[in-house]
């Protein structure tokens, strides 16, 4: 039999806007909480969040965006983060997410390939200072007026909006906007959400590819709001559920699988935190009542590790999704058993694909949770094929392609890669090496690229590579992944340096800090005069990666037992 599948026709899909979304849940659900933030103590109905989206919609239009404009949101967890999202869709803006941990080369390069024209940003978090970071690169933000900023580095931005209280002369504050809306009143965000259709733009997320920089990937209402009703009609979640999420927002599994998902279907969100803490996870979701949890397995493991675990009662969970990397078997055991979460999804997709197209369900048996993604997901098509393009048979590996609503627009401003992606039949092609058996169960075996999948998070190494490129005494240098029990992989950097040059791992490192985030930052770093090469001079990166573990395997089992 042919590896081709085809998801059910039911639930019917939804053919509305996000905003019109939003506006049923305030009529069915207005009552009902719809997010919780711990960390800022803010608890908002879903008649609230309308309001408020409303209110900050109406504020951007009064501030001279238009319909159609990106506008950048560069910040934490955080509930400004929700409505900043449902405002820019009610206002037919484009939401541009950005990863937090960016710093200046990667934010500058996102904010100019799409051409953001407002950016709202959150308080420094940590060791991330974002009102100083976008200040770097737009100094002029100290001698602007609120809405008129003219960057020389940032030509299309022009309003900056912050969170709490402004800090830059030139920036608004993101209250001041919300109030702005409600001196205007609705009468321009009406005239917007007329003319909306579910099929228009709604969202650019950032991913990555072998040629390097990140490309934007372009995502409509239709998109996301059907695979986030779809990944929670697979839990069987209703308006009584509440769904802790500590993953971010700026990634698929946080705006699409937990506020999507939450408002299809009535649920409560519940954040414990801007960024992970497992002991904040484990307080939000006993004292909170969830029933639902999200995470990679990096967050389970840590979260069951905690020394403190067995205080929290946990008993209310049931379900969830853990998505990112493969979950090991006893850690799927000790979540079902521990935690409680006998409906635990297992879910698998990509940010071109809206993003989940395969996921398992509560009544799978553990082994299949575990050793697979589960099965398609409804309206969805897939078929695993050859170099040529030939389906396979069941069994035999090959790339997985996907078919179907939850297939992006395109990549921003980058025809070329599109083509490259999505065929002339409308078959994204993933690059995931993939198997499926006669029962439909999808089983993800390698990539046809060499991604690296660290905590959960794809890195790719081409991009790390070209910014090393740039260090004066780098020759050459080749990044790839190497196994870590922790992580799944971790960066390993492979420097071949100029001729009379030296450098050691700080030096590189420091280098790194500051400019690209620290999960790119290599965890390994080799100094080599040469690297592996087949007969016709292409790099091996493969049997770098051989000697790599070969060498850190003689490593451990140097070192003294105990």
């Amino acid at each position: 039999m042919e590896s081709h599948v085809q998801g059910s026709r039911q639930p019917a899909l939804l053919d509305h806007t996000i905003g019109a979304a939003l506006a049923q849940a305030a009529d069915r659900w207005g009552d009902r909480e719809a997010v919780v933030c711990t960390a800022q103590d803010v608890r908002l109905t879903w008649a609230e969040l309308n309001r408020r989206a409303g209110d900050f919609a109406s504020g951007l239009l009064a501030s001279g965006l238009r319909p159609g404009d990106r506008i950048g949101i560069w910040s934490m967890n955080r509930v400004e983060w929700i409505i900043t999202q449902f405002a820019a869709a009610r206002a037919g803006l484009i939401l541009t997410t950005i990863n937090p941990a960016y710093r200046l080369d990667e934010l500058e390069y996102a904010l100019k390939k799409v051409g953001c024209r407002a950016l709202v940003l959150s308080p420094p978090f940590k060791t991330s200072d974002y009102p100083t970071l976008i200040r770097t690169l737009a100094p002029e933000l100290d001698r602007a007026s609120p809405a008129g900023l003219n960057a020389r580095r940032l030509p299309d931005l022009k309003l900056v909006i912050q969170m709490e209280s402004p800090t830059l002369a030139g920036a608004l504050g993101f209250d001041a906007v919300e109030a702005l809306g409600r001196d205007v009143g609705p009468d321009s965000l009406r005239a917007v959400e007329a003319v909306l259709t579910c099929h228009d733009p709604i969202n650019i997320q950032f991913t990555s590819g072998t040629t390097g920089r990140p490309k934007g990937v372009t995502l409509s209402h239709h998109n996301i709001l059907n695979n986030g009703y779809m990944a929670g009609a697979a839990m069987a979640i209703t308006p009584d559920d509440r769904i802790c999420t500590p993953v971010p927002l700026y990634h698929c599994f946080g705006m699409v699988l937990s506020v999507m998902a939450a408002l299809s279907h009535g649920s409560a969100m519940i954040f414990p935190g801007e960024g992970f803490d497992p002991l904040a996870t484990l307080q939000a979701a006993a004292a909170e009542r969830c029933t639902a949890l999200y995470g990679v397995p990096t967050m389970f493991i840590a979260e069951l590790e905690h020394p403190r675990f067995a205080e929290f009662d946990l008993t209310r969970l049931r379900t969830g999704i853990m998505a990112g990397s493969p979950c090991p078997i006893e850690v799927m055991r000790k979540v079902i058993d521990r935690m409680h979460m006998r409906d635990i999804t297992i879910g698998y997709g990509m940010t071109e694909t809206s993003p989940l197209s395969f996921q398992s369900g509560g009544d799978d048996p553990l082994e299949r949770r575990v050793s697979t993604v589960g099965r398609i997901h409804p309206h969805v098509e897939c078929k695993i094929v050859d170099a040529e393009g030939a389906v396979l048979p069941y069994g035999r590996p090959g790339e997985l392609c996907t078919r179907g609503y939850s297939v992006m627009i395109g990549y921003w401003n980058d025809p070329e890669q599109t083509a490259a992606s999505i065929d002339a039949d409308g078959w994204m092609h993933s690059g995931d090496l993939a198997t499926f058996d006669e029962e439909g169960y999808c089983q993800i075996v390698g990539r046809l690229k060499d991604m690296i999948i660290r905590g959960g998070e794809n890195l790719y190494p081409r991009e790390i590579e070209e910014y090393l490129y740039r260090h004066p005494k780098i020759q050459d240098v080749q990044v790839f992944g190497v196994p870590d029990d922790r992580y799944g992989e971790q960066v390993c950097a492979w420097v071949m340096l100029i001729e009379g040059e030296t450098m050691d791992r700080e030096e590189l490192l420091e280098f790194c800090r500051g400019e690209i985030s620290h999960q790119k930052l290599p965890h390994y770093v080799r100094f080599t005069r040469d690297f592996p090469l087949t007969v016709t001079g292409k790099i091996q990166k493969f049997a770098m990666r051989d000697a790599m573990i070969a060498e850190l395997q003689a490593e451990a089992a140097a070192q003294p037992a105990g």
